[in-house]
């Protein structure tokens, strides 16, 4: 096992460390719990890192698909050794030229949110002469679980509400350069137990039996969506979901009877459950500082190396591991990055060890929703060093950078 120290040593701070072997474990984990025939997509914007996709295409057992929102996506998986025909792509404001060059590189799978996302993907589609397979994902009017993020059921630039889709459907099948090949919901995110997991995926499955039953939506892929959880920036283990296959499989036998046979071929997505505890962000600390009975502890990490999605609100607290304890104690105190700026805040009131100028803290669960879910640019500074690890041994180490491309002038 290589020491946080060495590795901060060797390649500075702050710096993500993914450990591939333990993508290895949640994707066999993942793969257990689910019924062999279902098919899984990597969601790609949880980390997008070549390592990361490279592991969801090795090992054993089936390889993952993935699903992307965009070109640079597309690119980075292509260039992990995907093809264009691996992919499910998503996303309510799919551009003409982005069409042009996901279609031109391959994919021919789409999830549609809309009838006019719908015309624009068939009209590229036509202009390159085939034909785009087209998932309508479906915004349901009611939903099952009663906790974790939302992602339906609401006014949403997501998806076709479900009550309005039956009136729609005429002018949809007639969009040329298209061909309606199944459904896909994602109904909720970080799902907060098995028991509200399973309960979303039962309603999914009868809401989209009912759809291709009320509606004659043809259904030869059915994308229910994810919802698997992990904890994030916080200690604590992947969850497990022992009960999941044979309730999936028991509402799959009611609602699709013929679905062990690949009719429909199920799917589903994950992004943090497969990656969020590979990764660990290794900063250090700057200065410790009292301020009218508080105590910050800065560190070299801010919102633009670790922001929760920009720093929107969404950090937990951070558990704290150090190289080398010493100096006085802190106990309970703020972490909070180099930014000039009040909202670089990565933890409020931590316990903590004793630390000084110099510790090194570890942040556990970071590797889904870390660098690129940053605010990289702010202030100009560095990308933060990532390391990919495999049985103990750094396998690459990378710097995400940027440039400026000048156009034209004189």
């Amino acid at each position: 096992m290589i020491e946080r120290a060495e590795l901060a040593e060797e390649y500075g701070t702050p710096l993500y460390v993914y450990d591939l072997d333990r993508i290895a474990a949640a994707r066999r984990d993942l793969r257990a719990a689910l019924p062999g025939q279902v098919a899984i997509y990597y969601a790609v914007k949880a980390n997008p890192h070549p390592d990361v996709l490279r592991a969801m295409r090795e090992g054993d057992g089936p390889p993952c698909r993935t699903e992307i929102s965009s070109t640079g996506e597309l690119a980075a998986v292509l260039d992990a050794g995907f093809s264009g025909g691996d992919c499910l792509y998503t996303g309510p404001g799919k551009t003409t030229a982005e069409l042009r060059e996901a279609i031109g590189l391959g994919v021919r799978t789409f999830s549609v949110e809309s009838a006019g996302d719908l015309r624009r993907i068939g009209a590229v589609a036509a202009q390159h002469g085939v034909v785009a397979n087209c998932l309508l994902r479906v915004n349901s009017a009611s939903a099952a679980a009663t906790t974790s993020i939302r992602m339906t059921g609401t006014p949403s630039q997501f998806g076709f509400d479900a009550e309005t889709l039956a009136a729609e459907l005429p002018e949809l099948r007639d969009v040329p350069g298209v061909r309606l090949a199944g459904a896909h919901f994602f109904p909720l995110s970080n799902a907060r137990d098995e028991e509200s997991l399973i309960a979303e995926f039962r309603h999914t499955i009868a809401g989209a039996a009912r759809l291709r039953e009320e509606t004659g939506l043809p259904i030869e892929l059915l994308d229910i969506g994810g919802g698997f959880g992990a904890p994030y920036a916080n200690p604590g283990e992947r969850p497990a979901y022992p009960k999941l296959r044979d309730e999936l499989e028991r509402a799959l036998d009611v609602h699709m009877p013929h679905w062990r046979d690949g009719s429909p071929e199920i799917a589903v997505e994950s992004g943090r459950h497969l990656v969020a505890d590979c990764g660990e962000l290794i900063c250090q600390v700057v200065n410790v500082k009292r301020s009218r009975g508080r105590t910050f502890v800065i560190v070299d990490a801010g919102i633009n190396a670790f922001g929760g999605m920009s720093g929107l609100g969404r950090l937990l607290p951070p558990s704290v591991g150090l190289s080398h304890p010493g100096g006085p104690s802190a106990g309970t105190a703020t972490i909070v990055g180099p930014l000039c700026t009040p909202g670089d805040v990565i933890g409020r009131e931590v316990e903590m060890p004793p630390v000084e100028p110099g510790d090194i803290i570890a942040i556990p669960n970071t590797g889904a929703y870390g660098v690129t879910s940053s605010l990289l640019m702010f202030l100009g500074r560095p990308a933060p060093v990532e390391v990919a690890v495999r049985g103990g041994a750094v396998v690459s180490a990378s710097r995400l950078g940027h440039h400026r491309v000048r156009q034209g002038g004189g």
